[in-house]
């Protein structure tokens, strides 16, 4: 009983001296390590957090090289970001380069394989970005920290007081309506459409067949929007940091 209670107050000690180290390792670290998180920053905070969590939940642990490990981290992460400041070869090295998801409208397939993201984590994070129809979008980029930035359309911008004797056109929803060549036909029924129109929209876009459609979205007012599985003839520019 008496060791369980000299753990106990050991480990809320190691609480009460490791924390406001952390904090002030953390803070030292600067803002870059805990508001964008890239790649590299992420494995110093998980290292850090493993090395925390172990020295307070193991009295067994000596408490001293805990401290000096978090101290070595900060320094470390710190020495890193200078050097990707000053060598951008190095920065490229270890973190990921900005990928182009969408562009004119059109998920593009190749581009979310390379990142190993599905078409529902794309559509999610531009809902969170206010948009709901692809089509009002010039282009998507998922940037090296795993957020989205989204250019929409110079038509489908917020209006401005500039703007105001502008004459907005009403906007929708887009419901996903063919998902890599699966036909959603509950949607289809909700918008009272049937095969026969649906096929004729796809042919008068030179799409023969269902399996040729990677992601296909529709509107209440029946606009169709497509994204093909190959996406030859767009122009795909290069992004680097």
């Amino acid at each position: 009983m008496l060791e369980t209670v000299k753990d106990c107050l050991l480990v809320m000690g190691r609480i009460a001296t490791i924390i406001p180290l952390l904090l002030f390792v953390t803070l030292f670290m600067g803002k870059r390590a805990i508001g964008e998180l890239p790649v590299f920053d992420f494995l110093i905070v998980l290292t850090i957090g493993a090395v925390v969590g172990a020295d307070i939940a193991d009295p067994n642990i000596k408490h001293i090289p805990t401290a000096t490990t978090i101290v070595a981290l900060g320094i470390f992460q710190r020495l890193m970001a200078k050097w990707k400041i000053s060598n951008r070869k190095i920065g490229r090295l270890i973190t990921f380069e900005p990928t182009i998801v969408v562009k004119d409208g059109k998920i593009l397939n190749h581009n979310l394989k390379k990142i190993r993201y599905s078409i529902d984590n794309v559509l999610q994070m531009l809902r969170q970005k206010d948009v709901f129809d692809l089509n009002d979008v010039d282009i998507a980029i998922i940037e090296a920290n795993g957020s989205i930035s989204v250019y929409k359309k110079t038509e489908k911008n917020a209006i401005t007081r500039e703007d105001m004797a502008i004459r907005k056109q009403p906007s929708s929803i887009a419901l996903p309506i063919i998902v890599e060549g699966k036909l959603y036909r509950d949607v289809m029924n909700d918008l009272a459409i049937n095969e026969t129109w649906l096929h004729q929209q796809l042919a008068d876009k030179g799409i023969k067949n269902l399996n040729d459609v990677f992601f296909a979205s529709i509107n209440d007012q029946h606009q169709l929007h497509v994204s093909q599985k190959q996406t030859e003839g767009i122009y795909i520019p290069k992004l680097y940091h």
